[in-house]
């Protein structure tokens, strides 16, 4: 999975994320959430705890249909063991630190071996209280082949194939030389 190219969903929901971000106001009516009802089925929020766990507040009905279980209170990083969960976890507060949104790749299995490719978008929400911590994360589980390929199956084990972890624009560092003579 080397490619850099998203899923049209990631895609949208990058873009969207994007205009929300940039001038809330001005955020066209003309794009409904009604216009993309296979991307509105994966889409879930996790809001982090006291605890640093975060858990599932909503999420689609096909996602929960595609993990076999109901997610409600569920802890998202749950899906990952060992090493995985470490660097989820890492990409989950570097996404949070930077307000920006992180994409990973991984690799899905069923109890039965079937494997599928799956791509997971974490995008920071705006927080209700001004100059408060970001709690709370918009992300999009999207299965890049076509779900019959589980045959009806819920994905139980995920591994990190591919991270792409936030855009931060860096300032440009400002040296100045010094000369002493002396």
């Amino acid at each position: 999975m080397n490619n850099t190219e998203h899923h049209p969903n990631t895609v949208t929901l990058l873009s969207a994320w994007e205009r929300m971000h940039e001038s809330p106001e001005d955020v066209s009516s003309t794009v409904r959430a009604s216009d993309h009802p296979d991307l509105l089925e994966c889409l879930f929020v996790i809001e982090e705890s006291e605890e640093g766990r975060w858990l599932f507040r909503n999420a689609g009905n096909q996602l929960g249909t595609l993990l076999g279980r109901d997610l409600g209170q569920h802890d998202c990083l749950a899906f990952w063991t060992g090493h995985d969960r470490a660097m989820v976890q890492s990409l989950i507060a570097s996404v949070k630190e930077s307000r920006k949104p992180g994409i990973l790749h991984a690799t899905g299995e069923t109890l039965t071996g079937t494997q599928v490719d799956i791509e997971l978008t974490f995008a920071p929400l705006p927080s209700p209280r001004k100059n408060s911590n970001q709690n709370r994360l918009l992300g999009l589980y999207q299965i890049l082949q076509p779900a019959p390929v589980l045959q009806g199956r819920p994905v139980w084990r995920h591994r990190v194939a591919a991270f792409y972890p936030p855009k931060i624009e860096r300032q440009p560092t400002h040296l100045r030389l010094v000369a002493n003579n002396d």
